[in-house]
């Protein structure tokens, strides 16, 4: 079989190490030996003896339901084999999570990510219901963590001296020791005039780093996810 979609740059290499790698720019590479946890639905493929397992929140080691703003829940994936993640054609990125720190995601973000890692859903500060209600994952540990983004995500440094505001339909990520509150860029008088522009914005101050996508999420979108 000849043709350029059987050239090397779309045929698949055996995995040379366990672990996350992007496979290319739109999927996620994983050599289980183990254990490790995707989002439900973002199987693409798999070679090997895997076993997919959906959980509930429970005891006894059971896999908790992550469930945030978008509904988001997450399977495991044991045994020993490769497989491949993706969701929607949207672009794909690993974030390398240190000990002792900590990265912030919007859950409709997450596409997979190591066993190693903790993660626990939280509302985030100075959101409450105005804000949309925001429930982002954080995640904690010492691992990889597989991010979808529709487009090229922006990485904007976050200062004392320059906080950074976001709209909080395009946020995908903050890095630790970010505090968050709301911002609002009108008055209520020149929204009722038809002002221009957006109304709240999360705010970001602190020393890191705020992971944006380079658009917002559309009203179809946000039901989809």
């Amino acid at each position: 079989m000849k043709g350029d979609l059987f050239s090397s740059e779309h045929m698949v290499q055996p995995a040379v190490e366990p672990g996350m790698s992007v496979e290319n720019a739109k999927c996620v590479k994983y050599a289980v030996n183990g254990e490790m946890y995707a989002r439900q639905g973002a199987m693409v493929a798999y070679r090997g003896d895997l076993k997919f397992e959906r959980k509930g929140q429970g005891v006894g080691g059971m896999l908790k339901r992550a469930v945030t703003g978008e509904g988001l829940p997450l399977m495991a994936v044991r045994g020993q084999g490769e497989a491949w993640f993706a969701h929607e054609a949207q672009n794909c990125f690993i974030v390398e999570v240190e000990a002792g720190d900590q990265f912030t995601v919007n859950g409709r973000n997450v596409l997979c990510f190591d066993a190693s890692l903790s993660y626990e859903i939280k509302t985030v500060k100075g959101s409450g219901i105005a804000g949309g209600g925001l429930f982002n994952s954080v995640f904690t540990g010492q691992g990889r963590l597989g991010l979808v983004c529709e487009g090229n995500p922006l990485v904007i440094p976050v200062s004392a001296q320059f906080p950074v505001y976001v709209d909080t339909d395009a946020v995908v990520g903050w890095t630790a020791h970010l505090q968050t509150s709301l911002h609002r860029s009108q008055s209520i008088g020149s929204m009722l005039r038809g002002g221009s522009g957006e109304a709240v914005q999360l705010m970001l101050q602190g020393e890191g780093f705020v992971v944006v996508r380079p658009s917002e999420l559309t009203p179809q979108k946000a039901q989809q996810h």
